[in-house]
C-alpha cells in the first residue's frame, strides 16, 4: 500500500490550474483537483471544460458536486482516480460498474466514494468490496484552510479494521501538526491543499509532510 502526499488544486480558471500543477508537478506522483459546483459546497472550483497538461503525474478527481453522475459520465477520460460524494450520488452502483468498464491496460481507472464529516461509514459498507479507495473528509469541505476536524479519524480506524488492505485518503487541514494523528489513525493517502500552496516553497512543503510520514 502506497503512502504518499497529493497536493489538492482549487482553481476557478484554466489559467489558475495550469499554473498550479506547474508549481507540483514535479514533486508529486498524483494531483488532486478539487471540482466544486457552488451547491454541494459553498464554493465553485474547476467547474469549466479544463485540460490537463501533461505531466509525469496522475490525476484524481474530487467531486464535490450536486450531480455526480453528469461528470463523471462526461469527464471520466481525463483523470485516473475518480472520487465520487456518496452523499448526492444517485446510481453508486451503476457509476462504479461504468468506470471498471472503462478501465484498460494502459489507464486502469479508480474509482472511490468520498464521505463528509457527519456521513457514517454505513452509507459505503456495501461498496466496500467493488471500489479502490474510500476519501474521509476531515475538514466541511469547500475551501482551503477549513479547520481540521480531529473526530473525523474515527471513522478511519474502523475502516482500517474492516478492510485492512484498503487506501484510505483524508482530506482538509493537513499539516506537519495533524498528519501523523491520521497516519496513526491507518490513513495511507494525505490530501493537503492550503498548506502547500499556501506556502512560498511548495516543495519544501511536500517536502516536510512526506518526512513526517515515512
Amino acid at each position: 500500500m502506497n503512502v504518499e502526499i497529493i497536493p489538492a488544486i482549487i482553481a476557478e480558471s484554466q489559467e489558475e490550474l495550469s499554473e498550479k500543477i506547474n508549481r507540483v508537478k514535479s514533486h508529486a506522483k498524483l494531483i488532486q483537483l478539487d471540482v466544486m459546483d457552488g451547491i454541494f459546497v459553498p464554493n465553485k472550483s474547476i467547474d469549466f471544460d479544463f485540460d490537463l497538461p501533461k505531466t509525469g503525474c496522475k490525476f484524481e478527481a474530487h467531486l464535490m458536486l450536486k450531480n455526480p453522475d453528469k461528470w463523471v459520465k462526461n469527464n471520466w477520460e481525463k483523470v485516473s482516480t475518480i472520487l465520487i460524494p456518496i452523499e448526492s450520488c444517485k446510481n453508486p452502483e451503476e457509476l462504479v460498474v461504468f468506470l471498471k468498464n472503462h478501465s484498460t491496460r494502459l489507464m486502469a481507472r479508480k474509482v472511490g466514494f468520498a464521505l463528509n464529516p457527519e456521513t457514517p461509514l454505513a452509507r459505503i459498507k456495501d461498496y466496500l468490496d467493488e471500489i479502490d479507495q474510500v476519501l474521509i473528509m476531515t475538514v466541511s469541505p469547500g475551501f482551503y484552510g477549513s479547520k481540521f476536524l480531529p473526530e473525523t479519524l474515527e471513522k478511519v480506524r474502523q475502516l482500517r479494521k474492516l478492510k485492512p488492505d484498503l487506501n484510505i485518503e483524508v482530506d482538509g487541514g493537513i499539516t506537519p501538526e495533524t498528519i501523523k494523528m491520521a497516519l496513526e489513525a491507518g490513513a495511507n493517502l494525505f490530501v493537503s491543499g492550503s498548506y502547500i500552496f499556501n506556502s512560498q516553497n511548495p516543495q519544501e512543503a511536500i517536502r516536510i509532510l512526506s518526512n513526517l510520514i515515512r
